[in-house]
């Protein structure tokens, strides 16, 4: 797959992104249908599937479960050549939820992070929105702390993974990234994703599927269609179904079988 900018970051990713969701986690989750959780093994052979029809870009939360160490395992050999999205504030454990905007808290879940994806420096580190995007931007100190982690180094990008058109437009004002929910039945983002444009925010679509409700013939490009947007997140363990929906991108981008183009470098750093 050719690769696209993100916004104004010195990062391009491929127009398909590989959601880590269900490597992780079975648990409360949104989908029509259950699943049983991969084996290591399984884990290994997907990612390496991924990666070889030009996948780029992975995201993972450590509210994903399992998601972000094996994620962290089967990456490790070729970290220079993928880019890592993962987010703070919520975690999941025995099957709950839990949220912690705070800046120790923060700080904390990003040092785990880090040692679960066996890297220095994160890509892409997220606010992970407990649906009150506006309240957490404005009455907490997840802003600040994001920017201070970013600064030190440990993530390379901020941004937040937002619930709401408001919440993503107030992060207009400080995130290199937004994550939002985008297409034919949640277009209410739109207006957000051509101010991001203007501001050179780069957008990655989530739940661009409607957890599996929709068709991706028709969903994908339309989510690809925005010009902040520069990936589709999508979740899944068939890699069959993965290759589809990079063929699918590829079409959307006007041609069958698009050159590979290298993977950003990810500079390299001194642990932390």
């Amino acid at each position: 797959m050719d690769r696209r900018r993100l916004g104004r970051l010195d990062l391009t990713v491929s127009p398909i992104g590989f959601g880590a969701f269900k490597i992780g986690r079975n648990q409360k989750i949104k989908y029509a249908d259950g699943y049983d959780l991969p084996d290591e093994a399984a884990v290994r052979t997907l990612v390496d599937g991924v990666v070889e029809l030009g996948i780029n870009l992975f995201d993972t939360a450590p509210a994903y479960g399992l998601s972000e160490e094996r994620l962290g395992r089967a990456l490790a050999a070729r970290r220079e050549d993928v880019v890592i999205s993962t987010k703070a504030g919520e975690t999941f454990e025995n099957g709950v939820s839990q949220y912690d905007f705070t800046s120790s808290g923060l700080r904390r879940s990003v040092q785990r992070s880090l040692r679960r994806l066996q890297t220095d420096c994160v890509d892409i580190l997220l606010i992970h929105s407990d649906g009150n995007d506006e309240a957490i931007l404005t009455e907490t100190d997840a802003v600040e702390t994001l920017i201070d982690l970013r600064d030190a180094g440990l993530a390379r990008a901020i941004g937040l993974s937002a619930t709401s058109a408001d919440g993503a437009a107030l992060a207009l004002a400080w995130a290199d990234v937004l994550m939002v929910e985008y297409h034919p039945e949640a277009t209410g983002i739109a207006p957000v994703l051509a101010d991001a444009a203007t501001a050179g925010v780069g957008v990655i679509v989530k739940k661009a599927l409607a957890s599996g409700r929709l068709d991706p013939r028709l969903a994908i490009p339309f989510a690809l269609a925005p010009a902040s947007v520069a990936s589709v997140v999508i979740g899944g363990l068939d890699l069959a179904h993965v290759a589809a929906n990079v063929r699918l991108a590829e079409c959307a981008e006007g041609r069958d079988v698009p050159p590979r183009a290298e993977a950003t470098p990810r500079p390299r750093r001194e642990p932390a």
